[in-house]
């Protein structure tokens, strides 16, 4: 029920949510898809907040821990353990809100400057450089740039790629998402950072940084 509430309530404010309510799910999907934050209660079955956190801190994905678990010695131990945030229940959703905006902002600020395998990018500013000379790139090898950086260590499938790069319906006769990713790599030197997937697309191998 609360779940649900958050939900439509984090909905009506612009963004999009999905819900699973044990930790072993929500440990499958993290395998499978990329987000920019998650809202975890410390009490869930089969794999608990605070194993579940360990995890999620491999994917570098900001979390606020909402809980019943109201005592100093809880909050101290979840921001310990690697927190952005901590709210108990109950609260009001316009406070929640408030808290997952600011966390995003924190989040995003320190996100805007990446080191990958010898390039300094620029989110905001949308520029690549290596060793202080900036790499010349298309606004399509920019945007699946960012899409990979966002869904490091995920295996993207074509479809997804170019839906989200290109927009619209996704032709597997077609050959752009392939030769787009090939140019990319061959400019910026990313071969065995950008890997083919067989069978499904491409993934950014963060390890390979």
């Amino acid at each position: 029920m609360i779940a649900r509430l958050i939900r439509i309530g984090l909905e009506k404010a612009g963004y999009s949510c999905e819900c699973v309510y044990d930790g072993k799910a929500a440990a499958d999907l993290l395998e499978e898809k990329r987000y920019d934050l998650i809202l975890l209660d410390i009490m869930l079955p089969e794999i608990d907040g605070y194993e579940l956190l360990e995890y999620v801190r491999e994917f570098e994905i900001p979390v606020i821990f909402i809980t019943a678990k109201s005592s100093l010695e809880d909050k101290v131990k979840g921001l310990r353990a690697g927190a952005d945030d901590y709210i108990t229940k109950p609260f009001e959703l316009a406070e929640l809100t408030a808290r997952v905006e600011s966390v995003l902002r924190r989040y995003h600020k320190g996100q805007n400057k990446i080191k990958l395998a010898g390039l300094d990018i620029d989110m905001e500013s949308r520029t690549v450089k290596r060793d202080g000379t900036e790499i010349e790139l298309t606004m399509k090898e920019l945007e699946l740039l960012q899409l990979f950086l966002r869904n490091r260590n995920i295996a993207l499938f074509r479809d997804r790629i170019y839906e989200e790069v290109w927009g619209g319906e996704y032709d597997p006769e077609s050959r752009t998402v392939d030769v787009h990713i090939q140019r990319l790599k061959k400019k910026l030197d990313l071969e065995g950072v950008i890997v083919s997937v067989r069978k499904i697309g491409y993934r950014l191998e963060a390890d390979k940084e």
